[in-house]
C-alpha cells in the first residue's frame, strides 16, 4: 500500500472512546440514558480498535529498528494498548450478562483512565507523524511563503 491504513482507522475508536468518556461524565447529571449511550460507544470503539491496532502493528513491521522514532512508536503502542485495556474493563464493568447497566464509580473511573491513556497515545501518534514524519511516504514540506510581489 502506498498510503498507511492505520491513520485512517484510528479515528473511529478515538471518537467513540472520547465520546463514551464524555457521556459517562454527563451521566452523572443525566443518568441512565447517557450511561447507556456510553456503553454502546464503548462496544463500537473497542471493536473498531482491533483493526486499527492490527494495521498499526503491520506498519510497525515496515519500520527500521534503528529508526530514531522507535522509542516513541513503542510508547504510543503501549499507551494505546493501555487505553484499550481500560475501556474494555469499563465495558465489562457495565455488562450484566448481555445487557448494559449503570457503570458505577468504578466503571466511570476506568473510562477516565482510558481517556488519559488515549490522550497520551494520541499525542505520541501526532508526534510520530509531524515530528518523525512517519506514515507520509515522503517528508512533508512547510508551506511556501508568498513572495513580496504577490497578493
Amino acid at each position: 500500500m502506498r498510503h498507511p491504513l492505520h491513520p485512517a482507522l484510528v479515528h473511529f475508536p478515538v471518537a467513540c472512546w472520547s465520546l463514551a468518556t464524555a457521556a459517562d461524565l454527563a451521566g452523572l447529571h443525566w443518568g441512565e440514558p447517557a450511561w447507556h449511550f456510553a456503553g454502546s460507544l464503548l462496544v463500537v470503539g473497542t471493536l473498531a480498535a482491533v483493526p486499527a491496532m492490527l494495521a498499526g502493528f503491520y506498519e510497525l513491521t515496515t519500520l527500521d529498528e534503528d529508526s530514531p522514532a522507535i522509542t516513541d512508536v513503542y510508547l504510543h503502542m503501549g499507551a494505546m494498548m493501555a487505553a484499550l485495556l481500560f475501556y474494555a474493563m469499563s465495558l465489562f464493568a457495565r455488562l450484566d450478562h448481555t445487557a448494559l447497566v449503570v457503570p458505577g464509580t468504578f466503571g466511570i473511573s476506568l473510562s477516565v483512565m482510558g481517556f488519559l491513556c488515549l490522550s497520551a497515545g494520541g499525542w505520541l501518534g501526532g508526534k510520530l507523524v509531524y515530528a518523525h514524519r512517519l506514515g507520509g511516504g515522503t517528508a512533508m514540506q512547510a508551506p511556501r511563503k508568498a513572495e513580496s510581489g504577490e497578493s
